[in-house]
């Protein structure tokens, strides 16, 4: 069976910079261990970027959350240093959640990073959606919410929709 990690958006803007947090910083080096295992392992690694253009804060998301961040070409858009492999695919997505799941042969997936109530809840609801038969699963100690909170009730979240919610 395929094994794949799907890294959420680790930019530099949701790890310590425009909407950085202690907690995102906190996972940096668990979610970089992830990744290595996964490499060593030959798993498939697929990245995604939350990706902004100039007038950000002219789209509906800017209108409701007034923070421009991740516009495409500035460092706070870069997957953070040490964290990409390269050869791995990268998704640059324009909003929380990649629709286009569907175009990729996912079998067993496992998805980390930020931000866990937003992001990661999206991406990780709309995989169980396309592939029902696919175990999906998330570790926990390598994603991080907006807060501790929100961080807790999207694990819930997926939980209660037959994700499987990993890490100690």
């Amino acid at each position: 069976m395929k094994k794949t990690l799907i890294v959420v958006d680790m930019q530099n803007d949701f790890i310590d910079m425009a909407l950085g947090t202690k907690e995102a910083v906190a996972i940096v080096p668990r979610v970089k261990a992830k990744i290595e295992e996964y490499a060593k392992n030959g798993g498939e690694i697929i990245y995604t970027r939350d990706t902004h253009a100039e007038n950000y804060l002219e789209t509906p998301e800017g209108k409701k959350l007034p923070v421009v961040h991740c516009v495409k070409g500035t460092k706070g858009w870069e997957i953070a240093d040490g964290l990409y492999i390269d050869g791995c695919k990268i998704i640059d997505k324009p909003n929380f959640g990649w629709p286009n799941w569907k175009e990729e042969t996912l079998e067993e997936v496992e998805l980390i990073g930020l931000c866990t109530d937003i992001c990661v809840v999206s991406n990780a609801l709309i995989i169980k959606a396309a592939f029902p038969e696919a175990e999906v699963k998330v570790d926990k100690t390598c994603c991080a919410g907006v807060t501790p909170e929100s961080h807790n009730a999207a694990l819930t979240t997926m939980s209660m929709c037959q994700i499987d919610i990993i890490g100690e």
